[in-house]
């Protein structure tokens, strides 16, 4: 029994999870978290929030911000099922980095590495707001929704990611690396057993208090109503958890997705998210044909140049805000510094939002189900996941016949 018990610690709570597999099951979790919430999993929205609720700390007057009128400060945190959310992330990434044994106080490898941080932390969260998503709720959760902005976003996105690829091997950013001979009487790595299993406990330690904090949530507020979200805060904090468990194990960074696919030819976290949205597709779209109604964005300039410089950012800090969030929590301070400036990028785009020309954010609003129908929408959003499929076939095979290059 003990045996069989260690096995299932050691595969499912301490080693780490195929990212493809651990992409498909965000997906699925997604799409039943929309099923509850009638919104996709986003996470800068609310990290907009807790930017211009510490900006009023310091006496700035919100209400004259258009940005933070849209994006609605009412409540706080832990009164927001989205506060919720991403307060789940933290501690559901925490406590399986704890698991792993992962968790290290790492400083940043150099000072180019903080400039990256810094800048590229900026750019992304700016360049979110600016597109009113990011990797989430404008690519993973949203090219299931079946609307054309979302598209939009993901091409400028991965644009912005390809560039940052050919950016990042200038000489400035390549990483200074010293050979050191430690002769025939080096140690090699020591594994603390010691260390692992008070991590363990500490882990398990986090989980019981967040369980003890869900029950009384559960106990203390009012059974889910469609009209009052607040009801929603224990569910909030469950799928939170969930998700920042699932990036940690599966070491999901939709950084990655594409970066390592244009660097080294990977395709494994690529194809994982294009498959798991394929099936979130046909399970929002069940939800829609019973009354569900997804968010439609405007097809604008603002869209292109936010996914862009969002797309750009995440490359260049070196995570986006699923990479960020586990690494932080293992105890990286370079992204514990690419967090902090993701929250600064979503606060300068809220302030100087209202200066930004109407003509950048306006455009049409196209849903393909409503434009073609329920059937050939359904089509045509399959048709264009599949379509990125092959591409990623394509590119992975003429990477390799080009000699990895």
């Amino acid at each position: 029994m003990n045996s069989v018990l260690n096995q299932f610690k050691q595969k499912y709570l301490v080693y780490f999870w195929d990212t493809a597999k651990a992409m498909v099951a965000l997906a699925i979790i997604a799409s039943i978290y929309f099923g509850f919430f009638g919104t996709g999993w986003q996470v800068t929205g609310e990290m907009t929030r807790w930017g211009g609720e510490f900006l009023e700390l310091f006496g700035l007057d919100t209400s004259k911000y258009s940005y933070y009128q849209m994006t609605n400060l009412s409540g706080n945190p832990l009164t927001r099922y989205e506060g919720m959310v991403l307060i789940g992330m933290f501690l559901g990434a925490t406590i399986a980095a704890l698991w792993a044994n992962k968790v290290k106080f790492r400083l940043p490898a150099s000072h180019i590495r903080i400039a990256q941080a810094i800048i590229g932390g900026l750019l992304s969260g700016f360049g979110a707001r600016l597109a009113f998503g990011c990797n989430l709720l404008d690519f993973f959760t949203g090219l299931p929704y079946f609307s054309l902005h979302t598209w939009e976003f993901a091409i400028f996105m991965v644009l912005g990611i390809w560039t940052a690829t050919k950016v990042g091997k200038l000489r400035i950013f390549m990483p200074k690396v010293t050979l050191e001979n430690c002769g025939v009487h080096g140690k090699g790595i020591e594994h603390d057993k010691a260390r692992a299993k008070r991590h363990f406990r500490y882990g398990i330690a986090i989980l019981v208090v967040t369980i003890a904090w869900l029950v009384y949530l559960f106990a203390t507020t009012e059974p889910f109503a469609l009209k009052n979200k607040a009801s929603f805060v224990p569910l909030g904090l469950m799928f939170g958890l969930a998700f920042g468990f699932i990036i940690s194990r599966g070491q999901v960074c939709f950084t990655s997705c594409f970066r390592d696919l244009f660097l080294f030819g990977r395709d494994n976290a690529a194809k994982g998210a294009f498959y798991g949205m394929i099936i979130a597709t046909f399970i929002v779209f069940v939800l829609m044909l019973n009354g569900y109604t997804a968010f439609v964005r405007s097809f604008s300039v603002a869209v292109a140049l936010g996914a862009f410089l969002f797309g750009f950012g995440i490359v260049f800090a070196g995570g986006c805000e699923c990479g960020w969030t586990y690494r932080a929590a293992e105890g990286q301070m370079h992204f514990m510094i690419v967090g902090v400036a993701n929250f600064a990028g979503t606060a300068v785009l809220a302030l100087i939002y209202d200066e930004i020309p109407a003509w950048l954010k306006a455009g049409a609003k196209i849903q393909f189900l409503n434009e073609f129908g329920a059937l050939p929408g359904l089509a045509l959003n399959v048709g264009l996941l599949l379509l990125s499929i092959a591409l990623i076939f394509a590119y992975k095979k003429r990477f390799f016949a080009k000699g990895g290059y």
